[in-house]
């Protein structure tokens, strides 16, 4: 459902967009509310253009839920990045860039001075796939122009672009964190099974009792 006001300006006029979307699971009935600005010519019709501003009312953050054992401070900045990615996606970005940072660094060991060096050195460790989703924030516009300066640094970069960067954080954080917490759970699980039954074979068995 979407309910829109005409808003008229002195140098144009532009549409507001409220759009409500409600889960049809029944046991979900979880609802989407998402608010747009476009602008528009004055018989009303909304021009080609990109929405001047968006946001969404409710869920107010897109971020997904993630386990401690990620660092703190990583899912912090994801958490913040991925709330404020409509309100400012230049610092939802800069907020992503500090994240993956972050992770190249904890996960891998790989300290460098600035973050195109640690991608870099990160190509030898992962697989091609990963290491080239990695690298292809180098050519997503103003990112890819700053990669080679201070990760705190705030870059003009439009929602969509920073929506790729969150894709990429929550991806790695799934890729690295999540399976390596898995394999070593498994691991130590198969570990454990192999000694309970090591030690079941290897206890003294108890004389029989001989029936009279």
């Amino acid at each position: 459902m979407s309910n829109y006001t005409y808003i008229a300006k002195e140098y144009g006029h532009y549409r507001g967009t409220l759009t409500v979307v409600v889960c049809p699971n029944p046991k979900c009935r979880q609802q989407t509310i998402l608010g747009k600005i476009q602008k528009c010519a004055e018989n009303g019709y909304t021009t080609p253009e990109k929405p001047v501003f968006s946001w969404a009312l409710e869920p107010e953050s897109e971020a997904k839920p993630f386990p401690d054992y990620i660092p703190a401070q990583l899912r912090a900045d994801y958490s913040e990045a991925c709330l404020i990615k409509h309100k400012s996606p230049k610092a939802s970005a800069t907020l992503s860039r500090r994240c993956l940072q972050g992770m190249i660094r904890d996960f891998w060991g790989i300290t460098k001075a600035r973050l195109v060096d640690e991608i870099d050195e990160l190509k030898t460790k992962v697989d091609p796939e990963t290491w080239n989703a990695i690298d292809s924030v180098r050519h997503v516009g103003n990112i890819g122009a700053h990669m080679e300066k201070d990760v705190n640094l705030i870059v003009d970069v439009e929602p969509d672009e920073a929506g790729l960067l969150l894709w990429l954080i929550e991806t790695l954080f799934e890729e690295w964190y999540v399976a390596r917490h898995d394999r070593d759970t498994k691991m130590q699980a198969l570990t454990k099974l192999a000694a309970d039954k090591k030690a079941v074979k290897t206890a003294p068995t108890k004389p029989s009792t001989p029936t009279k």
